[in-house]
């Protein structure tokens, strides 16, 4: 674990390299804990609540709710250089999109998982997804 001036001095890219898989085991937790099926079906659910477009509109839920420090790192993230924006992106979709991952890492990195359920709850229930059965969950519930 590192402190938070240790973290925080990490590059945005590095903080969103480590946050992109952070945020992914979450996704992935909330499908399978809301649904025994096979893994191609989990991963088609999985893979609509990682796109950037999904992280992008996440960013929205949740920069009311980030402390001075956390919305600096979001800050850093969204302003990161050497990022190649994919063809399926938007590039202020991405852009945004590597800011969240950047917030988790950086999260993750000093032990505040307490703090990453927060806001993953929060984003959980500000955007509707399909769950394992075809409901929609519009809540976080126990996670």
């Amino acid at each position: 674990m590192l402190t938070e001036k240790e973290a925080a001095g990490y590059s945005p890219n590095v903080l969103a390299f480590y946050g992109d898989s952070v945020y992914e085991v979450m996704v992935r937790r909330r499908v399978v804990i809301h649904g025994n099926t096979n893994a191609g079906r989990l991963h088609d659910l999985a893979v609509e609540q990682v796109r950037a477009r999904y992280q992008a509109d996440a960013v929205s839920v949740i920069e009311p709710m980030l402390t001075e420090r956390e919305a600096d790192i979001l800050r850093r993230g969204r302003n990161a250089g050497g990022i190649s924006v994919p063809k399926s992106s938007r590039p202020s979709e991405y852009r945004r999109a590597t800011a969240l991952e950047a917030l988790f890492g950086y999260l993750s990195l000093i032990g505040r998982e307490d703090r990453l359920e927060e806001l993953f709850g929060a984003i959980c229930e500000a955007l509707p997804t399909e769950l394992p059965g075809g409901a929609v969950k519009e809540e976080a519930g126990n996670l």
